[in-house]
């Protein structure tokens, strides 16, 4: 997949420099880490629960309560004739390691066992310059927890930026496919292409995407979705 990193390398630079100075790179208000699908959608029982589980590209970083990822892919899947509930799994500022964590505690705290759950994080262990072999054998941890529990798998890659070196990007980028091959899981492998070299679909930080972003998004990972939750 061939994607310009002009602009995500230029973001992820400002944000490294965010970080050194002690900052959260994605830090976000409880709000916006909670965000869910619209009011009243856990008033009755759906035929299909999917999770998403990852950190503010997930979470709804400083958007509506309808412009998030959750309730963006529920709409998509109800508009595809799924009778779906989305729940709302992604914390700003997750790494791997803090996934792994909570992953049991929200599996376990949901109303019953998910369909499917679509994983995507990475993308802060990049930013902090964390091994690639961890983030790996954390999202192993992970996928393993979910097989034990018999439970599909959508993978969301990540990729590093161009600033991280060519080192790192060859240790890290592979980590997405190879899981999804291992583990026979749809692969979706970047989360933000086609969205981050776009600032009309960016927040203006240049890190997330704004609520016309996800819908890009959406649009590419839904009949993923959609393809894991048939019979």
């Amino acid at each position: 997949m061939k994607t310009n990193f002009a602009l995500y390398g230029a973001a992820l630079l400002l944000v490294q420099a965010l970080a050194a100075c002690g900052s959260s790179p994605v830090a976000a208000p409880k709000d916006e880490t909670a965000q869910t699908a619209p009011a009243g959608t856990e008033a009755r029982q759906y035929d299909k629960l999917v999770v998403v589980f990852g950190d503010s590209l997930y979470a709804g970083y400083r958007l509506a309560p309808t412009e998030g990822l959750a309730p963006q892919l529920q709409g998509a899947l109800q508009k595809a004739g799924i009778d779906a509930r989305v729940h709302n799994a992604g914390v700003s500022g997750d790494t791997t390691a803090a996934g792994k964590l909570r992953l049991t505690f929200v599996l376990d705290n949901v109303e019953r066992k998910p369909d499917l759950v679509v994983l995507g994080l990475g993308g802060n262990d990049m930013l902090r310059g964390i091994q690639p072999r961890e983030t790996e054998a954390n999202l192993k941890a992970m996928l393993d927890e979910l097989k034990k529990r018999d439970i599909d798998v959508v993978l969301t890659g990540m990729l590093a930026a161009p600033n991280l070196g060519r080192d790192y990007a060859n240790a890290f980028n592979p980590i997405y496919p190879k899981l999804a091959q291992h583990y026979g899981a749809p692969l979706y492998p970047f989360f933000l292409n086609g969205v981050v070299t776009d600032p009309k679909l960016m927040l203006p930080d240049n890190i997330h995407p704004n609520a016309a972003g996800v819908a890009k998004v959406v649009d590419g990972l839904a009949p993923l979705v959609e393809k894991a939750l048939q019979p």
